[in-house]
């Protein structure tokens, strides 16, 4: 039998900008049903791969060739929209839907726009008047209404909150036809596609599996290829080294590929000593950090759309009146501690933040912050700098020498660990990309020395090696950390707890982290309305968050039974390496060894039991 007949192919395929190639002698394809991740630092050739794959520009070299009667949509980064047009027109279109029955009978489209939340927004509403990030949802949802053979997608989770990136990859995943996404969103990578390309110096490698098997599997092939780059394989590592110590789930992944790279991770640390970090903190920071007591506060005008989001034009209808984000609320942030803030877009998480660096005022009650705190805020929007200065000229206004945890680092080398090279460090302000300016932004805040460093958003336009750098600093800060995002894997990464704004004006409690406020949300628990799911296009099953087959009471349960089952499966753990050992001491008594070797036999097959109930209940938690 023939092998399929890709969607898509790239034969010897060369592309310059400038003097700089971005593709050299790149040969691949894409498949019938393949959904593939692309990643690779920012400017290396990810978005000019998917521009040259999907048509929109030619190569210098080379060819593609398409099928005859391949149907393909694509989402650039800009999003751009046709003027003077409604959500209405860019979405149902009259050519595709000729009447209001026709698209409000299928439950693939409502799907869409209660997703994307296009349905809050109004069909009628005009997209010149819109926000960036509501601008960017209308021109996801044109193309994932569309019966496609091929959907190509430039950072489809921008704009996008926790629920929408997981709302996002359920759709995607039920759907029949193929998917090459570019992404820095490492829980969607790994939780949507089946191949990774990485694209790096001209060339794409491919993996097998998601972001976790790529790492892996990139840690492997630097290992074979002895390759000398050791600062990037000590990242590798302790990339590796936690991914290996975290949920069972995550480490399930084909057992040779973590063969392979136990090696690599023997001698690696914990990314983070909580306790150490937590004890120097406080004697930095003393016992307050925050104090958020009785406070109300209520948005008003502009303000009321530019919460959580980009700012909406003047001319927005919807900046008029007024809601209440915040009533009574009390919340207490303490040194060394280290939480993720997570809620729908409009809950308040950036003006939660704005109320603790004294921004905004509350309507009544107080936040008080403690002596010797030394924030440093990271918001949503670029600092504009004097765009003659160099990069390096930005980052030396600050300071020469940061001190980070135990380490101090020289803005130079600090710069370079932000993607800023030798030679591009030595660039004006002015010639740098948005992406770029943000990487400065956040470099300039480390080389001040904050005690407490309050981030809205820092994962975005960042590429995935310098998302591994940032993590890798934050592991050694020894002060408070606040984190506004809607990247799981960084809010797993960084953060110690997990809170959430649900929009009832209070900040709740998650020991079970994003997945907990995912269930909790599905349960109708928040106030602000939840996105639906239903059956996209072609697909015979729906997606697993659709009207969950489980109970809240159910999931309380298996969330539970996780737990159990983790702690027993550590002291199943520790009696197999116990046996191990006595029976290296024991290895003259065949009597003894035989005894041990019974017993641990049994603590084997136990164990394999443990983890396969640890995974039934696991899905249940997953929803």
């Amino acid at each position: 039998m023939s092998a399929p007949v890709n969607l898509v192919n790239l034969e010897r395929v060369s592309k310059a900008h400038g003097t700089t190639v971005v593709l050299d002698d790149v040969s691949l394809g894409v498949a019938a049903g393949e959904r593939i991740g692309v990643v690779g630092r920012n400017g290396g050739g990810k978005s000019t791969l998917l521009r040259v794959l999907s048509g929109t520009e030619e190569p210098d070299d080379g060819r593609v060739t398409r099928r005859g009667d391949l149907a393909m949509g694509v989402l650039d980064q800009l999003g751009t929209l046709p003027p003077g047009t409604t959500v209405r027109d860019v979405v149902l279109p009259s050519s595709t839907f000729a009447a209001e029955h026709e698209w409000a009978a299928d439950p693939a489209v409502r799907s869409v726009l209660t997703g994307l939340e296009l349905d809050r927004m109004g069909l009628d509403a005009p997209v010149d008047t819109m926000s960036g990030g509501e601008r960017r949802r209308v021109a996801l949802a044109a193309q994932l209404i569309r019966p496609l053979d091929l959907l190509v997608l430039d950072e489809p989770t921008n704009h996008l909150d926790v629920e929408g990136v997981a709302w996002l990859a359920g759709y995607v995943k039920s759907r029949v036809g193929a998917l090459v996404v570019v992404t820095h969103d490492r829980w969607f990578l790994d939780e949507v596609c089946t191949t990774t390309w990485e694209v790096a110096d001209g060339a794409v490698h491919a993996y097998e599996g998601g972001y976790a098997a790529y790492t892996l599997a990139r840690a492997e092939r630097a290992r074979i290829a002895a390759v000398s780059e050791e600062r990037r394989l000590n990242l590798v590592r302790k990339e590796l080294a936690w991914l290996r110590r975290g949920p069972p789930a995550r480490t399930s992944k084909p057992r040779f590929r973590i063969e392979a790279a136990e090696a690599l991770i023997a001698d690696e640390p914990p990314a983070r000593s909580a306790m150490e970090l937590a004890g120097f903190a406080a004697r930095r920071l003393g016992r307050t950090v925050y104090d958020v007591e009785d406070v109300t506060y209520t948005v008003r005008g502009a303000d009321l759309v530019s919460d959580d989001e980009d700012p909406a034009g003047p001319a927005d209808p919807r900046a008029a009146g007024e809601r209440t984000l915040f009533r009574d609320l009390t919340w207490h942030v303490g040194p060394g501690d280290r939480i993720g803030i997570v809620g729908v877009n409009g809950a308040g998480k950036t003006s939660l933040l704005k109320l603790l660096v004294g921004e905004s005022q509350p309507d009544s009650g107080r936040v008080v912050v403690g002596q010797t705190v030394a924030p440093a805020y990271l918001s949503q929007h670029v600092t504009e700098l004097d765009p003659r200065l160099r990069v390096l000229e930005a980052v030396q206004d600050v300071a020469r020498i940061a001190r980070i945890g135990k380490q101090e680092i020289s803005a130079s080398s600090l710069a370079e660990r932000f993607g800023f090279a030798a030679n591009r460090q030595w660039t004006p302000v002015g010639d740098l990309s948005g992406g770029e300016r943000r990487r400065l932004q956040l470099l300039r805040l480390l080389m001040g020395e904050p005690n407490v460093l309050v981030l809205d958003e820092p994962t975005n336009d960042l590429d995935i090696d310098t998302l591994t750098q940032l993590e890798d600093l934050l592991d050694g800060f020894a002060g408070t950390v606040l984190v506004v995002s809607h990247d799981r894997y960084f809010i797993d990464r960084v953060c110690d707890s997990v809170v959430a704004l649900m929009g009832d004006g209070s900040v709740a409690a998650l020991p079970g982290g994003v997945e907990e406020y995912l269930a909790r949300r599905a349960a109708g628990e928040a106030s602000l309305p939840s996105a639906g799911w239903v059956t996209p296009p072609g697909s015979s099953a729906p997606p697993a968050a659709d009207a969950p087959a489980h109970s809240a009471a159910d999931v309380r349960a298996a969330r539970k039974e996780v737990a159990r089952l983790e702690r027993r499966l550590e002291k199943l753990t520790a009696e197999e390496e116990r046996l191990h050992a006595q029976l290296a001491e024991a290895a003259t008594d065949y009597a003894k060894v035989a005894e041990l070797d019974a017993r641990l036999r049994e603590v084997v097959a136990e164990k394999d039991q443990v983890e396969s109930d640890w995974l039934t209940a696991a899905e249940v938690v997953e929803g």
